[in-house]
């Protein structure tokens, strides 16, 4: 494991932290919670405390939305021009204060400098491309083709939006929710995880430097996350419920939110498959497995899980990918020589070693890894598993970790019957150098998005989201403001 970090590093991380609004935000500024308890927020490189942050309670959360209905329709009337300069103007904030964002996403969720540094980029874009769709609502005019009137047909924001968010990318997740939002008309609250407040806090902060009027965008960070979203959810004021995190979750929230019939868009769990076959190119498979599986340290809903293999090329492929897993140095985020950081928490470390031992119990041979170091924080190695029998818990539950499972196939057809074997269908990759069999097997596999012959596929002006357990609605692209507007169809004489 690499080393700690310096003295003068350490000074900066407390300055940055001592930085961060730690309390409510509500109504465009700091609000301690009503009863003032609060809540820590640890590094999972240590264990230790970074800093207090306020305990939101559903007197709190019931404030935030008064605040946010009480400037909906002002919100909604302000120029589409003035929201979109809004957003560029945050996107511009994020970028001028993107080694902060990114030192801070380090220390509250633990991932490397670099993979912080890359969400940065990512998550900021959002705002800069919701600033130009907000110009871009559009609907139609049209005679009605009976020839007695006309059809017009126009949008307008959904009204106030919940949005729920995931620890592992504290800064995206949020982002490609708030930046449509903003840019339809909508006035947002944010439920971030109580893993990883303090980024969203940070943001609020900048938000709200950039001129977003008081009340539209709320952050609520609590420990007793159903205690404060469930009157939110039941509150009729509320119109939309964006959430992105399992889908165990999802489809109790899916259920809490039909009694009033709320829009929403639900992001949820994956079990991506990665698919390499005899006449790719295994270099650039190799290259795209790195980025598939190990972004984020493999705690993506997008990361690659079951890696199936054609036979004839299935230990070449696996050779040379544990290869560069060995490289995959283990140290504190923050330490520049880190490539691997810890994971979020003991329980969910604990999670992947049993999936490890599990595979392993059923015949699986152990190439690299499997077995997590003593010592402090929430470390563990990444580890390369071959010949993973069909009936290991790995192959259908989401690990969220640094583990790379290979299982070997025969025939095209077999690997996408295997690729296919899941309840889940949000992403999937495919290798070949055969455009008519890239196409073909894209067009066959049950996901929302497909990669092919590339181990990334986020992208903000993309459509992201899956399909079957994986949830419904798009992020990002054309299609992601749709997500917060209405359409409306006016008859004209």
């Amino acid at each position: 494991m690499s080393e700690g970090t310096s003295s003068a590093a350490t000074t900066r991380e407390k300055d940055l932290i001592a930085s961060v609004p730690t309390k409510l935000w509500i109504g465009g500024k700091q609000v301690d919670a009503e009863n003032g308890s609060t809540f820590p927020v640890r590094d999972p490189s240590t264990g230790e405390v970074l800093t207090e942050v306020s305990d939101a309670s559903p007197a709190d959360a019931a404030r935030a939305l008064d605040e946010a209905v009480a400037v909906q329709k002002s919100w909604a009337a302000t120029p589409a021009r003035q929201r979109g300069e809004i957003l560029r103007a945050v996107f511009e904030s994020i970028t001028e204060h993107a080694d902060d964002i990114a030192l801070l996403m380090t220390l509250e969720m633990g991932k490397a400098f670099a993979e912080s540094q890359a969400e940065v980029k990512y998550g900021g874009e959002f705002f800069r491309w919701f600033s130009e769709e907000a110009v871009r609502i559009a609907g139609r005019y049209t005679p009605a083709p009976a020839g007695n009137g006309r059809i017009l047909v126009t949008k307008q924001p959904v009204g106030p939006v919940l949005a729920i968010t995931p620890w592992n990318f504290p800064l995206a997740m949020g982002t490609r929710k708030i930046g449509p939002a903003l840019a339809a008309g909508c006035t947002i609250l944010v439920k971030p995880a109580s893993e990883t407040p303090l980024t969203m806090l940070y943001l609020a902060k900048l938000i709200s430097e950039a001129g977003l009027p008081e009340g539209v965008l709320s952050v609520l960070p609590t420990s007793k996350s159903s205690a404060v979203t469930g009157p939110l959810i039941d509150d009729p004021r509320l119109r939309k419920l964006t959430f992105t995190g399992s889908t165990e979750v999802g489809r109790m929230l899916v259920e809490k939110s039909s009694k009033n019939l709320l829009r929403t868009s639900m992001e949820l769990g994956g079990n991506a498959p990665f698919v390499v076959f005899d006449d790719a190119d295994i270099d650039a498979a190799v290259e795209g497995a790195m980025l598939a599986k190990m972004r984020n340290g493999g705690e993506a809903c997008t990361a690659a899980n079951r890696f199936h293999v054609q036979n004839s090329v299935k230990d070449e492929f696996v050779a040379k990918v544990t290869e560069k897993m060995r490289a995959m140095t283990v140290g504190r985020g923050s330490d520049p020589d880190t490539k691997l950081g810890p994971l979020i928490n003991e329980e969910q470390r604990d999670t992947v070693a049993e999936l490890v031992d599990d595979a392993a119990s059923k015949g699986a041979t152990v190439a690299l890894g499997g077995t997590a170091e003593d010592g402090p924080g929430w470390f563990y190695p990444a580890t390369v598993l071959t010949d993973v029998a069909g009936d290991a818990r790995i192959l259908s539950e989401e690990v969220f970790g640094p583990v790379l499972a290979v299982r070997g196939f025969e025939t095209e057809e077999d690997g996408i019957a295997a690729a296919n074997d899941t309840e889940f269908g949000l992403a999937a990759y495919i290798f070949t150098r055969d455009l008519d069999r890239a196409l073909r097997v894209a067009e066959a596999v049950e996901t929302g998005m497909v990669g092919v012959n590339r181990g990334v596929i986020s992208d903000a002006a993309a459509p992201f989201g899956g399909i079957k357990a994986s949830g419904f609605g798009r992020e990002g692209g054309s299609e992601g403001i749709e997500e917060y507007l209405e359409t409306k169809y006016i008859a004209l004489q």
